[in-house]
């Protein structure tokens, strides 16, 4: 059978083993029933429709014909290393990095960081539109997390808080 689009092909391929292994990784916990779901049951219902999605999506790319293929480009390495740093440095931020001894920054800082980051990953870089996009972050965040779902984990640096 030919791929007739291979970035659905490979789109659907991704989605069904990041499904996989959502599913996989809930069946350690305890899933409970439909009346009280247990932390098992989002995470699994999440992975089996990834999956299903996938497979539909990757069968629609061995059926349906496409102009040229849908051919796979260049991997786009700019975007993908910032956007992978971007998160590295939030996690730093949020847990700190005991092996070199540094304390957490906390939430604000690292979603700061996190924009900052992030924002380089396009074609162009604009300070200003960059600053309001993460002080909106920081601040809905702060209200979202810390005043309404009352999360426990450092707003501010712990250097200044300890």
């Amino acid at each position: 059978m030919n791929i007739k689009s291979q970035k659905d092909f490979f789109s659907g391929l991704m989605f069904m083993g990041v499904g996989v292994a959502f599913a996989w990784g809930a069946s350690g916990y305890t899933l409970g029933d439909g009346a009280r779901m247990g932390p098992g049951y989002f995470p699994l219902a999440l992975g089996v429709l990834l999956a299903f999605l996938g497979s539909i999506i990757t069968f629609k790319a061995l059926v349906v014909e496409t102009v040229d293929g849908d051919k796979i480009g260049k991997l786009a390495w700019k975007p993908l290393f910032f956007i992978i740093l971007a998160n590295l440095v939030f996690g730093a931020c949020i847990g700190g990095l005991p092996l070199i001894g540094l304390k957490p920054l906390g939430l604000i800082i690292g979603i700061y960081l996190l924009t900052f980051i992030a924002s380089n990953a396009g074609e162009e870089f604009a300070l200003k539109p960059v600053l309001i996009l993460a002080t909106l972050l920081a601040l809905l965040s702060y209200l979202a997390f810390i005043v309404l779902l009352k999360l426990q984990f450092p707003v501010w640096p712990a250097y200044f808080t300890a």
